[in-house]
């Protein structure tokens, strides 16, 4: 072991974070440079670890995006928490099998304490399930999964053991604005993505309630409803009172995209745009979004325990594995992996750092970013918010003279470098999506940022004049 390798890693690391605020939020090398680069001859002999790891960082660091900026604004994606950071080095290098009690006690019971605690400030019921997965997909999927085994329990079928072959129909239900992640999950348990119904959505991206109920009525059979908190556009929220209610009278399984907008449960001033999201059956988060984790940490939330393990559990018939004792956690009964890494340090650490009212205060002041950021676009006349600002999402596009320039807008922000935003379509149309995420986030990187979208738009303008 060198002890001067982690040290020289750790200084690099800090070294980077301290950046963050003045490095440019681009990556600054193209694609052949970068294969260029890391392309290296792999070598027949052994290379000392430390230089292994300076050529790394000297050939990556042009290539890495500044998702770690308070500037950065594209997908969702939140930073690292300094706790968090330091917790999943430590999960690394503790590098615990979090698979079972066996495999770390440590992580089993960080972990269990962690999951109580994301019940507790998320306002879900605490004897729920809960598995920490490495994104939202996969947490869908956990969800989805548990949905699957006690709809088609409930049909006389045993869906673990007797796969789909042969097996009732199983309708699956989702807002026409869901996220393509549910999509994926759906299709990996096999339930397709072609038979899903869709229900509309308002020009926000809510799903209809009205239209949910004559959908459900038009058809019979098991059923799965998914409703949507924060559209990743526009950060609306689904009427999940209305829908959960609508799904129990049908008999149905309500699931809750909540990969951000969840997190509105932590704050007192925002949690009643999500109240009675606790009526649903299961939800879907990421710690890597509002929580500020690194990645790797969704989670994966099931009101029916017994649903979830079944659908899950990767331990019956692990002859070599000793079975819990007690009521010790294993941890790969709750999610789709069996050996995996301990992912409940860094979500300790984040909670520890934070408290309660470090999570709602950072979940309000994205909040707060996110409407000051749509005022300070709104200023000028070529561009228009299309959203409703009721979370972290701003939704913008730009017109000049009558054309539409928001690709050009997005494409010169990006490459000037002071902040990073991705495009999507809304309306058929080119829009620019803002997404708030950062806890480093603050007004004055709001401003900076606005300034510097706005000079974009004249030069977008003349490009496409």
């Amino acid at each position: 072991m060198d002890p001067e390798l982690f040290r020289r890693t750790a200084d690099i690391a800090a070294d980077y974070l301290t950046s963050l605020p003045e490095r440019p939020v681009r990556w600054g090398a193209t694609l052949d440079e970068l294969r260029s680069a890391l392309g290296v001859a792999l070598g027949d002999g052994r290379q000392p670890a430390l230089q292994v790891i300076e050529e790394l960082v000297a050939a990556a660091d042009p290539g890495l995006v500044g998702t770690q900026s308070p500037r950065y604004f594209g997908f969702v994606i939140g930073g690292g928490l300094d706790a968090a950071i330091a917790a999943d080095w430590l999960t690394s290098v503790w590098d615990q099998n979090a698979a079972g009690y066996p495999g770390g006690p440590s992580a089993a019971v960080a972990e269990e304490i962690a999951c109580g605690w994301l019940l507790d400030i998320l306002g879900l019921p605490a004897d729920a399930g809960v598995g920490l997965t490495t994104g939202c997909q996969m947490a869908h999927f956990t969800c989805l999964a548990a949905a699957r085994h006690r709809a088609l329990a409930e049909a006389g079928w045993d869906v673990e053991a007797d796969g789909l072959f042969g097996a009732p129909p199983l309708r699956v239900l989702v807002g026409e604005k869901a996220h393509t992640t549910v999509f994926a999950a759906l299709r990996m348990l096999g339930l397709g993505s072609r038979r899903v119904e869709l229900v509309p959505a308002d020009d926000q991206g809510r799903m209809r309630v009205f239209e949910l109920e004559r959908i459900l009525s038009s058809g019979e059979g098991p059923a799965i409803v998914v409703a949507q908190v924060g559209e990743v556009n526009t950060g609306a929220i689904d009427a999940v009172p209305a829908i959960a209610r609508l799904a129990r009278e049908h008999n149905a399984w309500c699931h809750v995209d909540g990969a951000f907008g969840l997190w509105a449960a932590a704050s007192p001033r925002l949690r009643g745009l999500v109240e009675g999201v606790a009526e649903a059956d299961s939800w879907a988060t990421d710690a890597h979004k509002w929580l500020n984790v690194p990645y790797d940490s969704g989670v994966a939330i099931v009101r029916d325990r017994a649903a979830h393990a079944a659908a899950m559990n990767s331990f019956a018939g692990a002859e070599y594995i000793p079975q819990p004792q007690h009521d010790e956690r294993y941890e790969a009964e709750w999610v789709p992996e069996f050996s995996r890494r301990a992912r409940g340090f860094p979500i300790y650490a984040a909670l520890r750092e934070l408290g309660r009212g470090g999570v709602a205060e950072l979940v309000e002041r994205c909040c707060d970013c996110a409407r000051l950021m749509a005022e300070e676009l709104a200023r000028d006349s070529r561009a228009t918010v299309l959203n409703d600002v009721v979370l972290n999402q701003v939704l913008v596009r730009f017109v000049s003279d009558g054309a539409n320039v928001t690709d050009g807008v997005i494409d010169g922000v990006q490459r000037e470098g002071t902040c990073w935003m991705s495009g999507t379509t809304w309306d058929g149309e080119p829009a620019m999506r803002i997404s708030v995420s950062n806890w480093r986030t603050a007004e004055d990187d709001i401003r900076r940022s606005a300034e510097a979208i706005l000079a974009q738009v004249g030069s977008a303008a003349k490009s496409s004049a």
